[in-house]
């Protein structure tokens, strides 16, 4: 019996919901046991997997806050009080309730002295220091909750429109003159929603990239003066600039010319409060909280250690994340992930090989590019130094300015260099995550993601390969999905595909699009296809190269049925059991109007309805809910 339970470590049996058929609805077969016996907290808009996993992240984090901030008299610039300092003044409520909104004060004053257009350019640059121009300026989160008047955009846009009113009047504002300022808010950013991109257009690579010399920028939109706005920006001088959104960009700066200038400044001072807010009294913290109800669904804010904790840790991110690898990183974990990495390139290179649809010198250059992907995986080999960043005690506002000031340096000063830094990493050790980066070609794993349920040393290797195996596979597929595919070996934007090659993939790509378009969540809402088609291609790429890595695996290990399981069918319920989770109605209904990933259930589905072994594992037939003919099924990776 002990035997056994060895062997089943990380194959969790009462996740299994035996009331429903694998071959109708899997995610519900492999997972229905855990959704039923378990409860969302009130803390929390989503649980499961991740989440947990995120959680437990967080606690390590107080952990190793709680022994920095043991040391009394801690070195100026160390760790210890960069983090301990940043994190006490946060936790300070008592000094934050007390200095009202006095820390932006100064900014305040900067908006409300706007006389003109010139000043009022000027301190839109001021506002932005960002390194590139892109659309802004909504507080919702897509344009469509301004245009449209579906039952879920009304829903939200109430809601934003108490929040508004409600933040006013927490500014000092009469009621009257809040109601006032609420409409100008909401007009401005109704014109700004009107004039930008969907979102499936700004995950287009090709039409967010956009190369314009300064002169050019000049031509393209003639009423900024550039030259001004780099300089109060900090952007030191370059010779090009890369517009993500043009058209909005040359409507925006017409905008400015034509709506009242009073009415910019009313819209300058909601944006300023808005990011403020959150680091300010009790009083605004908890406004922002009943909004993002409306969102997120949440029943209770997070604790303060919890909400201090996560601003602490997007700051200061690399120096918690140092010693976070120290103390719950196994190295053993590298190794073996060093190896599992390995051999899955090797299948997706063999896969590539064997694509049946592929012309020869198309897979030629995929296989180039796959072999030139960089793999990243725990940790960076160097960490950023934080010298120089000044952080006090008692001054969470200020801390947080030149916490932002110091990082927007630290990126200007990369426009001046002529070579990219490959070994920087962008997500810290400590996040439950991982991603590709198609601008340099790599794909990382942060320490975080290394454990149950996508890895685990004693777990049967089914779930591993399942798990783990299978995100892997889904960060490599990302660099060939609908966009990753638009980049070459080194990064660059550059067509490698044959034509004939390219409208075989987009056409296959349009079988996963009208498939998805087809799901349903929460009040009828439906899927985007087209936004989440680059992680749809990635979820079936990861489940198909996993699945063949895991065959590789069971010719050296030989097979074995655990608890009635094939290991084949274990596998797929590793793949399952990895993506569980609860939602709360508000923030389903909210991802799926706006994120690229298709909602946990469909993540299984989906992919799984186009996978033959898949089919054979659990017999699955024409009278089933999952079957697919075959003309239908998306062979792509």
């Amino acid at each position: 019996m002990q035997k056994t339970k060895n062997a089943l470590s990380g194959f969790d049996l009462t996740s299994i919901d035996r009331t429903v058929r694998p071959q109708d609805d899997f995610y519900h077969f492999a997972n229905g046991g855990w959704l039923k016996k378990n409860k969302i907290p009130e803390t929390e808009s989503r649980w499961g997997s991740f989440t947990i996993l995120r959680v437990e992240a967080e606690h390590n984090l107080k952990k190793i806050v709680d022994s920095l901030l043991a040391h009394k008299s801690p070195k100026k610039g160390s760790a210890e009080q960069l983090v301990g300092d940043l994190y006490c003044s946060g936790t300070d409520m008592k000094r934050r309730n007390a200095l009202g909104i006095q820390p932006i004060s100064s900014l305040r004053q900067k908006v409300h002295h706007i006389s003109s257009q010139k000043e009022l350019l000027r301190t839109i640059a001021y506002f932005h220091r960002l390194g590139h121009f892109y659309q802004s300026g909504l507080s919702l989160p897509d344009r469509d909750y301004y245009l449209k008047d579906s039952p879920e955009f009304l829903r939200v846009r109430t809601a934003y429109i108490k929040h508004l009113n409600t933040i006013f009047c927490l500014l000092g504002y009469t009621a009257s003159e809040a109601d006032k300022k609420t409409k100008i808010v909401l007009k401005i950013e109704t014109r700004l929603a009107q004039i930008s991109m969907d979102k499936v257009d700004t995950r287009d690579a090709e039409k967010t990239y956009n190369k314009k010399s300064i002169a050019e920028l000049v031509k393209h939109v003639p009423a900024v003066n550039w030259q001004n706005y780099f300089k109060e920006a900090g952007i030191p001088r370059v010779p090009y600039v890369i517009l993500m959104q043009p058209e909005f960009l040359k409507k925006a700066a017409s905008l400015l010319q034509t709506l009242p200038l009073e009415d910019w400044k009313v819209y300058l001072e909601w944006h300023l409060i808005d990011d403020a807010s959150g680091f300010l009294t009790d009083a605004f913290v908890k406004a922002n909280f009943r909004f993002s109800q409306a969102l997120t669904g949440n029943k209770k804010m997070k604790p303060l250690w919890r909400r201090i904790l996560a601003v602490t840790n997007g700051a200061l991110g690399e120096p918690l994340g140092k010693i976070y690898v120290k103390k719950y990183f196994d190295q053993a974990k590298k190794q073996k992930m060093d190896t599992l990495v390995s051999d899955l390139f090797a299948v997706y290179e063999a896969r590539i090989k064997n694509l049946d649809w592929m012309s020869t010198s198309t897979k030629r250059k995929a296989i180039t590019k796959l072999r030139l992907m960089n793999r990243k995986i725990g940790y960076p080999r160097k960490w950023k130094s934080y010298v120089g960043l000044v952080i006090r005690a008692d001054d969470y506002f200020g801390n947080l300015l030149r916490a932002t000031e110091f990082e927007r340096k630290r990126q200007m000063k990369k426009l001046k260099s002529k070579s990219v830094d490959r070994e920087e990493w962008h997500m810290y050790p400590q996040t439950v995550n991982a991603y590709c980066n198609f601008n340099l070609n790599e794909i990382v794993f942060p320490a975080a993601i290394l454990q149950p349920p996508f890895f685990n040393f004693s777990a049967d290797d089914a779930f591993n390969y399942g798990g783990i195996g299978a995100v892997i596979g889904h960060e490599m597929t990302h660099g060939f999905d609908d966009q990753g595919a638009k980049f070459d070996g080194k990064g660059n934007m550059k067509t490698w595909w044959s034509p004939s090659d390219k409208k075989k993939f987009e056409q296959k790509g349009k079988i996963l699009v009208t498939q998805y378009n087809a799901f349903k969540v929460a009040d009828n809402v439906a899927v985007n296809g087209q936004l989440t088609l680059g992680e749809n291609i990635a979820d079936l790429g990861g489940l198909v190269i996993g699945f063949d890595a895991y065959q590789r695996h069971l010719q050296k290990t030989g097979r074995k049925t655990i608890a009635g399981f094939t290991p084949e069918q274990r596998f797929f319920l590793g793949f399952a059991q990895a993506e569980r989770e609860l939602s709360r109605s508000e923030i389903i209904k909210t991802l799926t109007l706006t994120d690229p990933h298709s909602p946990a259930e469909t993540r299984i589905n989906g992919p799984l309805a186009h996978f033959t072994p898949f089919y054979e594992a659990f017999c699955v037939t024409k009278k089933n809910k999952l079957y697919r003919d075959l003309k239908n099924r998306a062979h792509i990776w």
